[in-house]
């Protein structure tokens, strides 16, 4: 993430925020945030200001938003509103690039608050949806962030419930497909565990031996417990 960008890039971007001074400069005075993260200029002026390298500007970008945190304060400190909205047209301007998503639900998603916290993991979230079989490893690392960090196992499985469904089924490794299933046992949900098992089962989605022997046992653990807890 640290690598060198070309100078014009660097000029695009100095240009693009020197726009974005001037579209703000009509406004009232802001009070300067805790991150002196200017508000992200709109993707029609950095579009323009890219000169037909929207991959070079977006590079440069990054490296700014870096060396924003880098310079000032902990993270939470930091403008979460202002610094999604830059992650946002970094991916716009360069869809393939994963550093706003790693950064996002590995960095900032860190954050000791909360609501910063969230605005991290649903960035990720909505950003997945564009490109889930290169975005699944980010919104992986969300639900864990959501199941272990923020206690939040019902944004946990929304999380999960989208790598199993709209994932590629080649593309999803064994662990990230069943991720819902542990979530659903945190919760104490076995019905609805034992249903999940039946359905991965039955719809083809599981197709090698040892996982399906893996979901078989699960689901007699499943029916073994709920025997006992039977008075």
């Amino acid at each position: 993430m640290a690598a060198r960008v070309p100078v014009p890039a660097t000029l695009l971007l100095a240009a693009a925020l020197a726009l974005q001074v001037g579209y703000h400069a009509g406004g009232a005075p802001r009070q300067r945030a805790a991150l002196t993260l200017a508000p992200a200029p709109p993707l029609a002026v950095l579009r323009l200001a890219s000169l037909g390298e929207p991959v070079a500007l977006a590079k440069a970008m990054t490296l700014y938003v870096q060396g924003q945190d880098e310079a000032d304060t902990p993270l939470n400190a930091i403008d979460y509103s202002a610094l999604r909205a830059w992650l946002e047209r970094i991916v716009d301007l360069d869809p393939r690039g994963q550093a706003p998503l790693l950064a996002a639900s590995q960095v900032y998603g860190a954050s000791a608050d909360p609501a910063r916290t969230r605005i991290m993991l649903d960035f990720v979230y909505q950003r997945f949806g564009e490109d889930p079989d290169r975005r699944w490893p980010w919104l992986a690392h969300a639900a864990l962030v959501a199941r272990h960090r923020l206690h939040d196992p019902a944004l946990a499985r929304q999380y999960a419930q989208a790598l199993r469904t709209r994932v590629t089924n080649a593309v999803l490794p064994a662990w990230a497909r069943q991720m819902e299933l542990f979530i659903l046992d945190d919760m104490g949900e076995d019905d609805s565990a034992t249903a999940l098992i039946g359905a991965m089962v039955g719809s083809g989605q599981v197709s090698d031996p040892r996982e399906r022997a893996f979901l078989e046992r699960r689901l007699h653990n499943i029916s073994a417990r709920q025997r006992r807890a039977d008075p």
